[in-house]
């Protein structure tokens, strides 16, 4: 049974364990080297700046991203708000931490509580608290929540090999473990083994799932998942589609064709639109990304196999260079390897002595 990282007790200290682990990796490449350049400099000089925004680059926070927080430090040293070495290392963990919280650039100061989330809940479900201590996140493109009795309706989206099919399944386990009866719907009738796959999933999980044929249209799987969850009071449906490529106009064609399909059977569908971002894929990633975000009108970003890079940084590209919030995060290949982002935590847990 999955829980926030709101959860309080052990729940929380183990999903911030299991943060912490996942990150390991990335503390080695990224946290050490700041500490290294930073350690024992009574001054700060330009061929420690030089050093550090390396450091940042390596660590896949990407050119763009590493020159925003640069800028950020230079002007903060300026004011004389950073003096010594020492002080580097906290502020650039409260610059990372602003464009995580903020990642559209509308910051909020670090320290004080930022903008709730424009997710919306899925009927009947507690809402997905975020931080330990404030709520965090920045509101995702706007989209109004489903009318009371009908089903919130969350597309899933991204390319080949991201984990997507598996993605949906640890979704799933996580809305039952928010009290929530999702449903399933195989969408990706353009692999033949897509359904399959996503049937195995549902008998283990015990959920519903509606699915055509290979080859089917798509857009009426839709249409039959949501009369199913309105006649069964099922929410969230969460749709499995093709795995796109970016380029394949056609396939893009056809998943907005499905958004308006869906928008036509319930008020303000796709609720959420999550594209799926494979973490080990780093900056060539965001490539696919914003092709999807231009297309599909991506939400939010779950970003899978955290714990199988050293490169972690290309979260804080991911979320700076699409605008987009980090929703959920991979930790593992168990079902319950699911993890509702946090800002805090991720920062924490990578910066933590």
């Amino acid at each position: 049974m999955a829980f926030s990282l709101f959860s309080k007790g052990e729940k929380k200290t183990g999903f911030f364990d299991r943060l912490k682990q996942a990150v390991q990796s990335t503390k080695a490449q990224l946290v050490e080297k700041i500490e290294a350049i930073t350690e024992s400099r009574e001054t700060i000089d330009e061929t420690a700046l030089d050093e550090l925004e390396m450091a940042l680059i390596q660590g896949d926070l990407g050119v763009k991203t590493t020159a925003d927080i640069m800028e950020r430090l230079r002007t903060r040293l300026r004011k004389r708000e950073i003096r010594t070495g020492g002080d580097l290392r906290p502020a650039i963990e409260e610059e990372i931490l602003k464009i995580l919280e903020s990642p559209d650039g509308k910051q909020a100061p670090v320290g004080t509580p930022a903008l709730q989330q424009g997710r919306q809940t899925p009927v009947g479900t507690p809402a997905l608290q975020q931080s330990r201590q404030t709520p965090v996140g920045t509101p995702a493109p706007h989209r109004s929540g489903p009318p009371p009795g009908s089903p919130e309706v969350i597309f899933m989206v991204g390319v080949n090999g991201v984990g997507k099919t598996t993605t949906i399944a640890k979704l799933a386990r996580y809305y039952q473990g928010q009290n929530a009866r999702p449903l399933l719907a195989a969408a990706d009738t353009f692999r033949a083994a897509a359904g399959e796959q996503l049937e195995i999933w549902a008998d283990r999980l015990g959920v519903e799932i509606v699915g055509l044929k290979p080859g089917a249209d798509p857009a009426a799987v839709i249409y039959d998942a949501l009369a199913k969850a309105r006649k069964g009071n099922e929410s969230p449906v969460i749709v499995d589609t093709a795995g796109r490529l970016h380029t394949k106009y056609n396939l893009m064609a056809e998943l907005e064709k499905m958004c308006r399909i869906a928008g036509r059977e319930v008020t303000g569908a796709p609720h959420q639109v999550l594209l799926v971002i494979d973490a080990t894929t780093g900056q060539n990633g965001l490539q696919q990304a914003r092709q999807f975000t231009e297309k599909a009108g991506v939400t939010g970003i779950v970003l899978t196999k955290l714990d199988g890079t050293a490169k972690g940084g290309v979260v804080v590209a991911i979320a700076r260079e699409l605008g987009l919030p980090i929703q959920f995060v991979g930790v593992g290949e168990k079902l319950d390897d699911l993890l509702p982002f946090n800002p805090r935590e991720f920062v924490a847990s990578i910066f933590e002595a």
